[in-house]
């Protein structure tokens, strides 16, 4: 497939309750970051009064999108996934113009996210999460009467959702915080991210198209162009915005939460943020002949390496045994590394960072180099990295436990299982940590299980990180600063119940209940009925 920009499809505006509207701020482009040229069209940044707009809007559409019938619902999920699919060549010739991806990750990303649409529409139509339960009264009892009470979750409000950087489609858009959204029953202002705006318009289309096909009201999706410091936090501080998805740097999310605090009516933030995702190789996992090293060697460059290493579980550090077996499996990556080249990081700013942060990094008393691969065509693809350090090392300085966002990665050499513990005791909260063990590892490895409970939230066996399955079990979320709330997920069902909450109803007539709790069951869903599960029919 050629890079084509599709500049001629493009109009530059914002999506305001399904009208194109210019904005009357700066202009941004996107730029192609294999040779920082600036692609066409431009979009003018919108400001404080059209904002307003939709975020107005979104708050008008509330009381009828949040009362939506199941099967329109869910059809109208179905119908933004068909139409980003009959988007899809030219979606993925932008984005990657926009991103420098491969058209093969981003033909991959777009079908995660029609995908999570559609996953999204089965959850509605099966409707547990609307959590509708009844306890049935008893006038009799004594000495006080039962009450009929009856409970079911209702949508937050509108949602202020932000565009990541290195998913321009799967946390974009359309991606997994605005499917969430819409499935809960909440209108979405969406804030494009400046660094893949062509890709937004496009995506954004497709889903103001699905808006007016259900003859649904047009400020159940707004799509919003402006300056990320002073048009995001506008957004957050917004009296109509009752919940904010945002996936990015800690230095911005934690903007947002305080912003977010700082309203006169607070509201929840479910910020995705930084993670370095440790993974703990076993003396067991590292027993083989040196055709299995060289493998594992291979396997764990390819996850740190995948994407230009801009994944948010790329594995940051890895902890290694010392003794024979530990290096080993050293050289085995310092042999490998020369195997990989530099990919396009996503922009600039992004590539710029990267280099100070392994400068930083590799500048640390104590900190050697493993190996480096090759530099790849252009200023924006820096070499990938390996460096180690020892686990005192380690503990003592607390640079070594920052995420470098890109290609780089820090081993740490461990003598002992108390060593780990050690370690990922003193460790921030992460998306993930990811254990390589055999049965003989399995006594020495209950020690750290419980420890690593409390600092991620997601534990894997004998694999990489990279990698997040779209389902009902998934977790991708963790303790701060992985996520600014624990209790949740971004990725799979679960994460609807983000933006939902209960409400109770005591002895209110049946003709005032809304359908989920009515004795009738008119939307057939099943319940907690009595505290025991009745299935529908």
């Amino acid at each position: 497939m050629t890079t084509q920009t599709t500049a001629s499809t493009l109009t530059g505006q914002s999506l305001i309750a399904g009208r194109p509207v210019t904005g009357t701020d700066r202009t941004v482009h996107g730029f192609d970051p294999s040779t920082d040229e600036p692609l066409e069209p431009g979009y003018p940044l919108i400001d404080e009064a059209q904002l307003a707009q939709a975020t107005s809007a979104a708050a008008e559409a509330y009381q009828s999108f949040s009362q939506l019938e199941p099967e329109t619902h869910a059809a109208f999920l179905e119908k933004i996934a068909s139409s980003i699919d009959a988007l899809g060549p030219e979606i993925t010739a932008r984005a990657m113009a926009e991103t420098g991806l491969p058209e093969a990750r981003l033909v991959g990303e777009r079908g995660r996210t029609v995908n999570q649409l559609r996953l999204f529409a089965a959850v509605v139509r099966q409707g547990d999460f609307r959590g509708a339960r009844l306890d049935s009264p008893n006038p009799d009892r004594t000495p006080l009467p039962k009450p009929d009470l009856r409970q079911r979750r209702i949508p937050l409000g509108p949602v202020a959702v932000f565009g990541a950087s290195n998913f321009p489609l799967a946390f974009s858009t359309a991606g997994g915080d605005t499917a969430s959204a819409l499935a809960a029953g909440c209108p979405v202002v969406f804030k494009a991210h400046n660094a893949h705006p062509g890709t937004s318009e496009l995506v954004g289309r497709a889903i103001t198209e699905a808006v007016a096909a259900f003859d649904l009201h047009p400020g159940v999706f707004s799509l919003i162009y402006g300056a990320g410091a002073s048009i995001g936090q506008s957004l957050a501080s917004d009296p109509a915005i009752q919940a904010v998805g945002f996936t990015g740097s800690r230095a911005a999310g934690v903007s947002l939460m305080k912003a977010a605090a700082a309203r006169e009516v607070p509201i929840p933030v479910y910020a995705e943020m930084s993670s370095i995702n440790p993974v703990f190789f076993f003396d067991g996992a590292l027993s083989g002949d040196a055709g299995d090293l060289r493998g594992r060697a291979q396997a764990y460059l390819t996850s740190v390496t995948g994407s230009s290493g801009q994944l948010c579980t790329a594995p940051g550090l890895v902890f290694v045994p010392t003794g024979e077996a530990g290096d080993a499996f050293l050289a085995a990556v310092g042999e490998a590394a020369g195997d990989f080249g530099g990919q396009t990081m996503l922009t600039k700013s992004i590539a710029d960072s990267w280099n100070a942060g392994v400068e930083q990094l590799g500048g640390q008393a104590g900190v050697e180099l493993v190996g480096r691969g090759s530099q790849g065509a252009g200023e924006n693809a820096p070499a990938p990295v390996v460096f180690s350090a020892s686990t005192a090392q380690f503990l003592d300085n607390p640079v070594l436990h920052e995420e470098v966002f890109g290609a780089a990665s820090l081993v740490v050499r461990y003598d002992g299982v108390e060593d780990l513990v050690a370690a990922a005791s003193a460790l921030e909260g992460q998306l993930t940590a990811t254990l390589h063990i055999t049965e003989a590892d399995h006594e020495t490895a209950r020690a750290l299980v419980p420890v690593l409970e409390q600092r991620v939230g997601r534990i894997l066996a004998n694999g990489w990180p990279t990698g997040v399955e779209v389902g009902h079990a998934m977790v991708h979320g963790g303790p701060f600063p992985a996520t600014s709330d624990s209790r949740t997920t971004s990725v799979g069902t679960l994460a609807i119940e983000r933006f939902l909450r209960p409400v109770a109803y005591q002895n209110l007539p049946e003709e005032l209940l809304p359908a989920p709790v009515q004795a009738a069951n008119p939307w057939g869903l099943n319940r907690r009925i009595d505290g025991d599960i009745q299935l529908d029919g």
